[in-house]
């Protein structure tokens, strides 16, 4: 069973910063990417970044030269710097990552609970 575990959120005044991380765990063969995605409330999910085994990044055009996602040496690690925060970047922010578990079965989509961002003066 593979879990993903997401701590960081809170609240942030705008222009502040936060750092969000996420481990992944579990019976884990292979992490082809991991990233982070939001959803404010009456939107849908928004990709934010994501980077791959191979650590190519990928990030949403709103929040680039802000936003910087990162990974540990082991990989099991993502995590998300956040700055300049703006109230637009308030929303539910959920982990992911594509994890193979097993030889014969392909990768597969994996999700954390989400953590609150809430940025406010």
């Amino acid at each position: 069973q593979v879990q993903l575990f997401e701590s960081g959120g809170g609240l942030v005044q705008p222009g502040g910063s936060l750092r969000l991380s996420c481990v992944a765990s579990g019976r884990i063969l292979s992490l082809n990417a991991m990233g982070w995605y939001r959803q404010a409330p009456g939107k849908q999910r928004e990709l934010v970044a994501t980077i791959t085994s191979g650590s190519s990044t990928n990030y949403a055009d709103s929040v680039k030269g802000r936003f910087t996602i990162s990974v540990d040496n082991a990989k099991l690690w993502v995590y998300l710097q956040m700055s300049s925060l703006k109230p637009e970047d308030t929303a539910v922010y959920y982990c992911h990552a594509l994890i193979r578990t097993t030889l014969s079965s392909p990768a597969s989509n994996y999700w954390g609970q989400g953590t609150q961002v809430t940025v406010s003066s």
